[in-house]
């Protein structure tokens, strides 16, 4: 077996390699004259990976030019990563890994090979489709209730997937609120489908009947159902005796109908000691295929629960528990807290998860670890950490453009501005992405990796360069915190 010192020198081997690969002047010039589009309409990279694949298409010669040079840069790709070329093929040949592949490259265009990496347009937007809901959560950051008049119509909805299909989005999810409360979320969605999107729900699960659920297939590609613990428990969260047996039905309902589905648990004081049996309970008795353990962010009407913050230590031993589960039971137990990109880090170096390999981020797929066994800890210094700004937007019902649906900052409105247009110009977005100017965070080994809860960080301090009081390593922040939460009591 080899050490964790010369596993960490060939990823740093790696990593360099990487970065002359794809972050040299030459490269991003050849990728620069490959991107954008075509006289006509369309993307000329689409249009080159998709003969890189195998499938005939008509263009001219700066096209076939285009082809040669993306063929060139996969192929190298292929080989630093140890990626079989044919199966790398056959994953570009579905239109969502074509339009995601798209988006990493024309970031690397316009931005270069950063740590960490910016994408040349939110890979996944999470959209607050409505701010009605049924429920009264006590940590909704959205604080949902009624219907919003200014919430963008129908048509203006559709516009607005027009406009993520022609900005590069690869992802759209609709949260809320609760989304499915919308007649028109389907007719929306429907839209983004056709278009080469992938489609997801974020919902409470009150409202997945069986005939919901059937008219979602073929549509939602994912679906995610929130479970903040047993009966007593979730009943509590939720605001509404009796709601969690209803909840319980729609996760069956949605796995019997097909359709791919997750739990979502808010980790508080609450519910901490009831996380692992209900990982059990969801896995074993609802059939779900993986688990999200999401942080406490003080948001919304989440501020009044303030005090039932999980401590750092806490924290980190639930991460631990969940990676520990990962790699013992195959069973996927991801986590929006980005401290499991250290903790799964630390834990290999350890010797204690190579069979599935740090985790870069939540996004990541059970799939994706897999093929890239022994290669994630090089992606996790680029992709890993917070992706606010960086790999993902919200959006919320009248059309407002948020860094992150748990940091309620505008930064312009669909109805008036192009998608692109905020990503590339917003001076909030830029400070996401420096790591080395975290306060706190920008100091740590980690930076890269982790980097801290940007929307923790926003807020407990009001600033979203602010530190994360939930790691151990910025545990005197927390201690500050305490000490004020405590006076004021």
């Amino acid at each position: 077996m080899s050490s964790p010192a010369n596993g960490k020198r060939r990823e740093e081997v790696l990593v360099n390699s990487v970065q002359r690969w794809l972050g040299n002047p030459l490269t991003r010039f050849l990728l620069n004259f490959v991107a954008g589009e075509r006289r006509g309409g369309g993307s000329r990279l689409d249009l080159a990976i998709r003969r890189y694949v195998g499938e005939e298409a008509e263009g001219g010669v700066r096209d076939l030019l285009s082809s040669l040079l993306v063929g060139a840069v996969l192929d190298r790709g292929t080989h630093l990563f140890g990626y079989p070329r044919e199966k790398l093929k056959e994953l570009l040949r579905e239109p969502v890994m074509r339009r995601g592949i798209v988006n990493v490259l024309e970031g690397i265009a316009k931005y270069g090979v950063r740590r960490p990496f910016v994408t040349a347009s939110p890979f996944l937007v999470v959209w607050n489709y409505t701010n009605a809901c049924n429920l009264k959560c006590l940590h909704c950051y959205q604080s949902a209730g009624a219907a919003l008049t200014s919430e963008l119509t129908t048509e203006e909805a559709k516009h607005v997937i027009d406009e993520f299909l022609d900005s590069g989005v690869v992802a759209v999810a609709f949260s809320g609120g609760e989304p499915l409360l919308r007649g028109d979320l389907l007719e929306v969605a429907s839209r983004g489908k056709e278009g080469g999107l992938f489609v997801s729900v974020a919902t409470n699960g009150t409202l997945l009947t069986r005939e919901k659920c059937r008219g979602m297939r073929g549509i939602i590609d994912y679906v995610e159902v929130s479970l903040d613990g047993f009966e007593e428990t979730h009943d509590r969260f939720r605001g509404i005796p009796g709601i969690w047996k209803r909840t319980c039905e729609g996760i069956r309902n949605a796995v019997e109908e097909g359709l791919d589905t997750c739990v979502a648990i808010t980790a508080t004081h609450w519910n901490l000691r009831e996380i692992p049996p209900l990982i059990d309970f969801v896995r074993e008795e609802l059939g779900v295929r993986r688990v999200m353990v999401f942080n406490y962010v003080p948001v919304g009407r989440g501020k009044e629960i303030v005090e039932e913050d999980l401590s750092p230590e806490e924290r980190w031993e639930l991460l631990h528990h969940l990676y520990e589960r990962m790699v013992s039971t195959g069973f996927f137990c991801l986590s929006t807290a980005p401290q499991l990109s250290v903790v799964s880090l630390q834990m290999v170096e350890e010797g204690r998860g190579e069979g599935l390999g740090p985790v870069p981020t939540h996004f990541a797929s059970q799939g994706t670890l897999k093929a890239l066994r022994g290669r994630t800890r090089s992606l996790a210094d680029f992709l890993g950490g917070c992706g606010a700004g960086r790999l993902y937007c919200g959006l919320q019902p009248d059309g407002e453009v948020l860094p992150c649906v748990f940091m309620p900052i505008p930064l312009g409105n669909l109805r008036e501005k192009r998608l692109k247009e905020i990503w590339e110009s917003s001076e909030v977005l830029w400070k996401l992405r420096d790591r080395d100017g975290l306060q706190g965070c920008g100091s740590c080994q980690y930076r890269y990796v982790c980097g801290g809860c940007r929307a923790r960080a926003y807020g407990y301090f009001g600033d979203v360069r602010g530190a994360d009081p939930g790691c151990p390593y910025n545990k005197k922040y927390w201690e500050r915190l305490r000490a004020s939460q405590d006076a004021q009591i």
